[in-house]
């Protein structure tokens, strides 16, 4: 039995049960001191409390020691997005004027945990990423707190503020990031204890914009290539995003980590950076084969299941294993009805994961993302447009789907 599982599966369900350490204590009749040494990984229960424990919170004697995995995990960045609305994009040197201003979180952790935690409240979820001990840090982990998200794993800073991006957002949905690194900078390996997790998918972002991740290891390419062996060995499933950024190493940083991939989920634009075939024609139509031939490349990098490209006109699935390719084109929604894109992104790859961790086929899991990043699209932040799974699906059946 591994303590530090057993403390964490003790600790999770504690909360989940909205339990604090001392009313747990009263109902085993042991002191606040025990159960905080059990939560750290210091000791174990007696072998008679573990009936009782178990009964307390709803489970079995088996689930409590096996820490069966359920849920999704999301690691990475952290951050206060500080959405600007402007009436027009200025060329250099002049001016435009800002309509309004909204902040919100930000982030491939943050935006991910949050619509998968208001599309299914019974789903368990979890954070790791780090924040600045400043005000928005507080803002990003009480907004997250507020949806029942576990944010044990995510760390405080003592040296930066946390990370916060400046969203340009034109009237048209189009929008520009200017972003601080700040804390995201410093999260690393040594942030997550791999030991204790008890997700089943442990989904990381972005690749291009976690500095330490992004490093170069002689042995396996990059960081984040050896963080993410490590946790397929402890029998977690892979995910990852990566960011789109100009100038930026794609092939460096990206393909030493697919080896270790059970999914990848990125746009259009950073796949194509891992090859030469432009995901467009000249003239701007889509280039199926070439995002296909694209994801076929992705996927010879060594992905073990899924490789998942999205775009604003459809989304693509390849299923590795059987070489099966799925396009579903996106739902035609009004022009009228949108309000903002920035988190459109993290919203599809959300549905994906929700989709994955249920066992949607390839073709359900691309319905189901598309409706996800164009409700999405009807809030001017990453988030507020996201609601409960039977309303998402409410949502998609107002409106037909492009043609491609």
């Amino acid at each position: 039995m591994n303590s530090k599982r057993l403390g964490a599966t003790i600790s999770m369900l504690r909360k989940k049960s909205g339990m604090t350490q001392e009313k747990l204590a009263l109902k085993l009749n042991v002191s606040n001191k025990t159960i905080s040494r059990w939560e750290s990984g210091k000791g174990y229960p007696e072998i008679t409390l573990l009936p009782s424990l178990a009964s307390v919170f709803g489970v079995t004697v088996d689930h409590l020691l096996s820490g069966e995995r359920r849920g999704i995990t999301v690691a990475g960045n952290l951050l206060v997005d500080l959405v600007k609305n402007v009436e027009s994009y200025p060329n250099v040197g002049m001016l435009a004027t800002v309509t309004e201003v909204k902040r919100g979180i930000g982030g491939c952790a943050a935006n991910t945990a949050v619509d998968l935690a208001k599309m299914d409240i019974r789903l368990p979820i979890s954070v790791i990423g780090k924040v600045g001990g400043d005000e928005n840090g507080r803002f990003v982990l009480s907004s997250m707190a507020r949806y029942g998200i576990n944010c044990d794993g995510v760390t405080v800073s003592d040296k930066s503020i946390t990370s916060f991006s400046d969203v340009i957002s034109q009237p048209n949905g189009e929008r520009t990031f200017f972003h601080a690194r700040g804390a995201n900078a410093e999260f690393c390996p040594k942030d997550i204890d791999v030991p204790v997790l008890g997700c089943s998918i442990l989904h990381i972002g972005y690749i291009l914009l976690l500095d330490a991740f992004d490093a170069p290891d002689p042995e396996y390419g990059t960081v984040m290539a050896r963080f993410l062996k490590g946790v397929q060995a402890h029998g977690i499933k892979t995910s990852v995003d990566v960011v789109s950024s100009n100038n930026a190493d794609y092939k460096r940083k990206i393909i030493p980590a697919l080896k270790y991939c059970d999914y990848i989920i990125i746009n259009e634009l950073e796949a194509a950076e891992l090859t030469s075939l432009k995901p467009y024609s000249p003239s701007g139509e889509l280039n199926i084969a070439n995002i296909k031939a694209t994801m076929e490349y992705i996927a010879r990098q060594g992905v073990r299941s899924k490789v998942v490209v999205h775009c604003k006109r459809a989304g693509f699935a390849l299923d590795v294993p059987t070489g099966t390719f799925t396009a579903v084109p996106s739902l035609d929604i009004p022009v009228s009805i949108i309000k903002g894109s920035v988190g459109a992104g993290d919203a599809f790859c959300a549905g994906c994961l929700y989709a994955l961790y249920n066992g949607y086929d390839d073709k359900k899991m691309l319905e189901y993302a598309s409706s996800v990043a164009a409700i999405s699209l009807t809030s001017e932040n990453s988030t507020d447009g996201v609601v409960s799974k039977s309303e998402i699906e409410g949502f998609a059946l107002r409106f037909r789907r492009k043609t491609l």
